[in-house]
């Protein structure tokens, strides 16, 4: 930045195409000035929350919740360049053009309780050290980096090596590295040791001035970002550039990076962006053997049993979990995943994998790999892709043979009972024990998900799911006898059962029940062909970790790793598993099993597979099973069913409706009598006197001249009259009638 103050446009926000890596996530309109800005941690004070300052020398404090202005201060004798907050006191540093530093305490009525001097240019930045919070370090326009202890007058070491002035700086707040990033005037960035206070490397790529640079804290990267306009993403580790950022909009000024998510804000001249690096979904596998949960928070691998935890938790509440540092991992993981029967874990990333024993994390094997997959049949094969062109089966942890894939590229790769190889326009599917290929279906899965019994496999789309029979006995006899060619396959060994038209984002099999999460924020489970609704998951995005058949719980965790559960019955899953599968003496032992608030959800997915009559006698929803009679014809159980109702609905319009429709059924079966009561108890007039009239029953038709008057229906109760001769009582209601209308006039 030279010394030279950039102009301070009003800034606002401008929306831009990124690449999928880096995808917007959401734009806020921003009008403010640019100046320095920075929020009080909310649990020190909840009146004192944002700093505000311009180029006036003075220091402005605001309550964040009206924007009224709680404190003014003249600060410094020159701009003011920059402020931080103390993580864990009631401290605020602030660096000015004067080449000093000042430390301000609030709690004593913001008073400058220190000011710190020793740069001989502009002080640019200031940042607290998050390991060590009693020191911090400086940047300044003299090329140097000072690290001041907090009632030190003199720093106690400066960093050389700029050959320009330095603007910005940054801390790792990660455990295993005493880092400092600092980016300068000369358009690098470098990282130091300050423990041994050396330079461990130098990044140049920007063709400007650096403004500002920061460590992720969640992910394995750096990030800086130049007058130049562009922001670079670097690796954290192999210090490679992974991509730049550019969206237009004149210099890039300053970065910052969210907590709790993977969200990043540029600011820029001309706007601010907001965008989202990697992936929201945290990097966790749920052995449902055991109940053990695992889950990375960067390099560190943690665990903690689910077991017995669920004991008074409702749905959709946080599980306390007691936490195991399991130790830290090689590389950064990107994604944790179970073997067959959990007694290992692998741990990808960076383009190298890790398998570890699940109970320890000791090392059982490693190596490069862009994708793994493990086998739903030994413990110890899996397969990797190494690269486009090339993917290796590996049985008891050693390399046992590459497949020839038939496709030009294998872009992703997944386990089960069969290796499913993604290409460009499909997927072809491989046999573990010799890789022999298979099959290639015409779609591009996402995620590929095989049941317990091997039997079914749902392939995830972007916008629809395909429900697959695997049949074994084919594969198998297709390859004793050697007719499984290199082009076809075996043709026979996938049977289309089901296609989803829903965007399933994560789920397991239970049976022969899918259980999922879409991206309409639902708890759904699938079963013969039909979805329903478990619950809506309103608190935010939940990513799903499995089903704990023991607890009858679905696990899931949201991106801050809280694991949240919720309820379903696995008796009602084996059940409906059961009857899908027509093993209906299965099903007749597993009913009793049943909870009796159950019952009426089995009824539905009863009468969904068109079991009505077995739906009926399970039901115990009435308005149900009312239903279920009328369609099955069955008239003395949908009047029984009325008769149940009628001292407490009689005269609800529901429950005319009802007897109405029976009545109508009652008709078709040319039961008259019925008919009648229900016109009677639905209060159908019109019916009443079609029924009356065609039995030419005189007695009914004085009942319902009768009581058409009295509900009103003065022309049901005049036809009346007038099938029974009373001339006079016809006459008297065509006067009755005639003088209403008067009365209206």
């Amino acid at each position: 930045m030279g010394g030279l103050r950039p102009p301070c446009p009003f800034m606002q926000v401008h929306f831009k195409t990124i690449p999928s890596y880096l995808r917007v996530r959401s734009v806020t309109q921003l009008w403010t000035r640019r100046g320095c800005v920075s929020s009080v941690p909310e649990l020190r004070d909840k009146e004192l929350a944002r700093s505000f300052l311009v180029d006036d020398m003075r220091l402005r404090i605001y309550n964040y919740n009206t924007m009224e202005k709680v404190k003014e201060i003249e600060a410094h004798a020159d701009y003011i360049r920059y402020i931080e907050i103390h993580p864990s006191q009631a401290l605020v540093l602030s660096s000015s053009d004067d080449m000093s530093i000042k430390l301000w305490n609030w709690e004593q009525n913001w008073e400058c309780t220190f000011s710190f001097e020793g740069h001989s240019h502009y002080v640019m930045m200031t940042r607290f050290n998050c390991k060590d919070t009693n020191t911090f370090a400086s940047a300044s326009l003299d090329r140097s980096i000072k690290v001041w202890g907090i009632g030190a007058h003199q720093p106690h070491f400066s960093l050389e090596g700029h050959e320009r002035g330095v603007n910005c700086i940054d801390y790792y707040s990660g455990g295993d590295k005493p880092y400092l990033l600092s980016g300068a005037d000369d358009k690098t960035i470098k990282i130091w040791d300050y423990q041994t206070k050396a330079c461990i490397q130098t990044l140049e790529g920007h063709s400007n001035n650096v403004c500002s640079v920061l460590f992720h804290p969640r992910l394995p990267v750096l990030v800086s970002a130049s007058e130049d306009g562009t922001v670079r993403v670097w690796h954290a580790t192999t210090y490679r550039a992974e991509t730049t950022l550019n969206y237009g909009l004149e210099r890039a000024w300053s970065i910052a990076v969210a907590k709790e998510s993977n969200g990043l804000a540029i600011g820029y001249d001309e706007g601010t962006v907001l965008i989202k690096l990697g992936q929201d979904a945290p990097v966790a596998s749920l052995d449902t053997h055991t109940g053990k949960l695992v889950w990375a928070n960067n390099n560190d691998v943690l665990s903690a049993s689910l077991k017995g935890t669920f004991r008074g938790i409702q749905d959709g509440e946080h599980v306390p979990l007691a936490a195991r540092d399991m130790g830290s991992c090689e590389v950064y993981p990107q994604t944790v995943q179970h073997n067959c029967n959990g007694r290992f874990l692998v741990v990808c990333g960076d383009g190298e994998y890790i398998i570890y024993t699940s109970q320890a994390l000791r090392n059982k094997s490693y190596g490069h790999a862009l994708d793994f997959a493990w086998s739903a049949v030994g413990t110890g094969d899996y397969a990797v892709r190494e690269s486009l062109s090339r993917v290796k089966i590996f049985k008891n942890f050693k390399e046992y043979k590459t497949i020839k894939c038939p496709i030009p590229a294998s872009e992703e790769i997944f386990g089960g009972s069969c290796l499913a190889v993604r290409g460009s326009d499909c997927v072809c599917f491989f046999e573990w024990s010799e890789g022999t290929f298979l099959c290639k279906i015409d779609v591009l899965p996402i995620s590929v998900h095989w049941n317990d019994t091997q039997e079914l496999v749902i392939l995830t789309c972007s916008d629809q799911a395909h429900v697959l029979k695997f049949d074994r006995e084919a594969v198998d006899s297709a390859l004793a006898g050697g007719s499984a060619s290199l082009e076809q396959g075996v043709p026979t060994a996938f049977e289309p059962v089901h296609e989803v038209s829903d965007n399933i984002v994560a789920g397991q099999w239970v049976g022969d029940c899918f259980i999922y999460t879409n991206a309409a924020g639902r708890l759904n489970y699938l079963v013969g062909g039909n979805s329903m609704t478990i619950c809506h998951l309103d608190s935010g995005p939940l990513f799903m970790l499995g089903y704990l058949a023991k607890e009858n719980r679905i696990i899931l965790m949201d991106r801050s790793r809280n694991v949240v559960s919720y309820g379903v019955l696995l008796a009602v899953l084996q059940y409906q598993t059961a009857v899908v599968r027509k093993d209906f003496d299965a099903a007749n032992a597993l009913l009793p099993a049943i909870p009796e608030t159950e019952l009426s959800s089995v009824a539905r997915f009863l009468e969904s597979q068109g079991y009505k009559e077995v739906a009926l006698q399970v039901s115990r929803d009435s308005d149900h099973k009312f239903e279920l009679a009328l369609e099955l014809q069955q008239i003395d159980t949908a009047r029984e069913l009325l008769d149940e109702l009628q001292t407490n609905n009689f005269e609800s319009t529901e429950q005319h409706t009802k007897w109405k429709r029976l009545g109508d059924l009652a008709l078709a079966a040319c039961d008259l009598r019925l008919a009648v009561r229900c016109a009677k108890n639905a209060m159908d007039m019109p019916g009443l006197l079609m029924l009356y009239s065609a039995a030419g029953d005189r007695e009914g038709m004085k009942w319902l001249a009768e009581a058409s008057i009295i509900q009103g229906q003065m022309n049901v109760a005049f036809v009346a009259y007038f099938i029974l001769g009373h001339v006079e009582d016809c006459l008297e209601q065509v006067g009755s009638a005639h003088s209403q209308r008067l009365l209206m006039i």
